[in-house]
C-alpha cells in the first residue's frame, strides 16, 4: 500500500457539504488500497467563526496585547476544530480515524512563534495509526518546540505541513486540495479562458507562487522538491486530477512529443501595490549601494527587483513599506525618485532557457498596447517587467495573448 497525504484548505472544510466532498476524496484513496494522512486547515476565511484571520481580529478587538507564544495557542484552535469535526463525520460513515496535533504527529520546530521553522519530524504516531488501518488526521499549520510549546508555521503553514509529512513518510503523492481546479496559466479574474496546466516543474510553480500565484505556498514546494515527492494541486469539488508538480525529467516523460520544449512559457503571474525607488550616488561616491541596502535590512524592509549601476541603485518595496523607506533615505541625505502604484509582471517557463526572441515578444506585446516598461530583469526561467499599476491587467492580458493564444 502506498501513502497519500491529502491537504484540505479552509474553503474545503468550511461547510458540511464541502466536508462531504473531502470524505469522498478520502474514500477514493482508501478504495484504491492506499493509506491516507489528512492535513486540515482552519475552516473558511476571514469573517468565518473559526478562520485564522478571524481569531487574529478577535485579539485585535480585545486590546491586541497577546504575546506571540500565547497567540500561537489561540491560532492552533482553528485547525483543531476542523480536525475534530472531520473526525466525527468520518466516524459516522464507519471510517476509523485518529486525530493528531502537529506536535503529536512529530513535527518539531524552533521557537520562532508565529513563523516557526520545522527542525525535524518523528512520525512514529502517524505510522502507528496507519498500521491500525486508520485515516490519520493531522492539524496543519502547527508544530511543537522541544520544550512542548505549540507553534504555528506562518502563512501557507498547512501546505508546509502536508509536504513536510510527505517527505517524512516517503509518500507516493501529496494532494493539495483547494477551491480551484489546478494551476492556470494566468489569473482567471484577469485573463479570459486561461490554460489549465496539467503538469509543471517544481521550479516553475515556485516562481509562480513567489511572484503572486496563490494556489500553493512556495516553501511547501521547495520541501517536496528536495526529496522529489510529487504534488497534485486539485479541486475539492471535482474529481479531476488537477495539476501535477514534479521534476523536469518527469515532466518530459509525461508530456507527449516533447511539448515541454515547445511550451516556452508556462504561466504569467503578477504582484500589485509595489513602488519603485531610485537612489543616485553623489560624485565620487562608491559605497551608496552598501549603505542603502544595509539600511533597508536593518529596518527589516524587504527589497526586490534590484538593479545596481555605477550611478546608483534601483529597487522596489511594497507600498506599505514605502513611507518608512523614504524616511530612512531622507535621514541619510539622499533624494530618491519614486514611482508609486507599480505592478511586477512575471513571465515564467522552464522552456525559455536559451530560446532567443522571448524578450523581444514581451517588449512588442507591451509596446503595441502603449504600456511603458519601467524596469526589467531576467533569470534562466523568468523574465520580470515593472509597469504602472493601472496597466497591470492590460499587461497580463497582452502577454497571455502573445504566448498562449494559438
Amino acid at each position: 500500500m502506498g501513502i497519500i497525504v491529502q491537504k484540505f484548505g479552509g474553503t474545503s472544510v468550511a461547510t458540511k457539504e464541502s466536508r462531504e466532498r473531502v470524505i469522498k476524496h478520502i474514500k477514493a484513496e482508501l478504495t484504491s488500497g492506499n493509506q491516507v494522512v489528512v492535513v486540515v486547515s482552519a475552516m473558511g476565511r476571514k469573517g468565518d467563526p473559526y478562520a485564522t484571520d478571524t481569531l487574529i481580529e478577535h485579539i485585535k478587538q480585545n486590546d491586541n496585547q497577546l504575546q506571540k507564544r500565547e497567540m500561537d495557542l489561540l491560532l492552533s484552535c482553528g485547525e483543531i476544530i476542523s480536525a475534530a469535526t472531520l473526525s466525527s463525520m468520518l466516524n459516522a460513515q464507519g471510517i476509523d480515524n485518529t486525530v493528531l496535533l502537529g506536535g503529536q504527529a512529530g513535527i518539531i520546530t524552533n521557537d520562532n512563534f508565529s513563523n516557526a521553522q520545522i527542525k525535524t519530524i518523528h512520525p512514529k504516531r502517524i505510522y502507528e495509526g496507519l498500521k491500525q488501518n486508520k485515516v490519520v488526521i493531522v492539524t496543519g499549520f502547527q508544530g511543537m518546540t522541544d520544550q512542548g510549546d505549540i507553534t504555528t508555521l506562518g502563512r501557507g503553514g498547512s501546505d508546509t505541513t502536508a509536504t513536510a509529512l510527505g517527505v517524512a513518510l516517503h509518500a507516493d503523492m501529496v494532494d493539495i486540495f483547494t477551491d480551484v481546479n489546478g494551476i492556470m496559466s494566468a489569473d482567471p479574474r484577469i485573463v479570459q479562458n486561461p490554460e489549465h496546466l496539467k503538469v509543471v516543474t517544481y521550479d516553475e510553480i515556485c516562481h509562480l507562487a513567489y511572484q503572486g500565484a496563490k494556489v500553493i505556498h512556495p516553501r511547501a514546494v521547495e520541501i517536496a522538491m528536495e526529496e522529489q515527492i510529487p504534488i497534485r494541486v486539485r479541486s475539492t469539488f471535482s474529481n479531476d486530477e488537477g495539476t501535477l508538480v514534479t521534476s523536469l525529467t518527469e515532466v518530459k516523460k509525461r508530456t507527449q512529443k516533447s511539448e515541454i520544449n515547445e511550451r516556452i512559457i508556462t504561466g504569467i503571474a503578477h504582484v500589485p501595490n509595489i513602488a519603485q525607488i531610485k537612489v543616485f550616488a553623489k560624485e565620487g561616491q562608491y559605497d551608496l549601494q552598501l549603505k542603502v541596502f544595509n539600511a533597508m535590512a536593518e529596518h527589516k524592509i524587504s527589497v526586490d527587483f534590484i538593479n545596481v549601476n555605477p550611478i546608483g541603485v534601483v529597487f522596489t518595496v511594497h507600498e506599505e513599506d514605502l513611507d518608512q523607506a523614504l524616511k530612512i533615505l531622507s535621514n541619510m541625505n539622499y533624494e530618491p525618485q519614486v514611482i508609486r502604484n507599480c505592478a511586477k509582471i512575471s513571465i515564467i517557463g522552464a522552456g525559455m532557457a536559451g530560446v532567443p526572441g522571448v524578450m523581444a515578444k514581451i517588449v512588442k506585446a507591451l509596446t503595441e498596447n502603449d504600456i511603458q516598461i519601467l524596469q526589467s530583469a531576467d533569470s534562466h526561467t523568468t523574465i520580470w517587467v515593472l509597469v504602472h499599476g493601472e496597466n497591470m491587467k492590460k499587461a497580463v492580458s497582452a502577454l497571455h495573448q502573445t504566448f498562449f493564444d494559438k
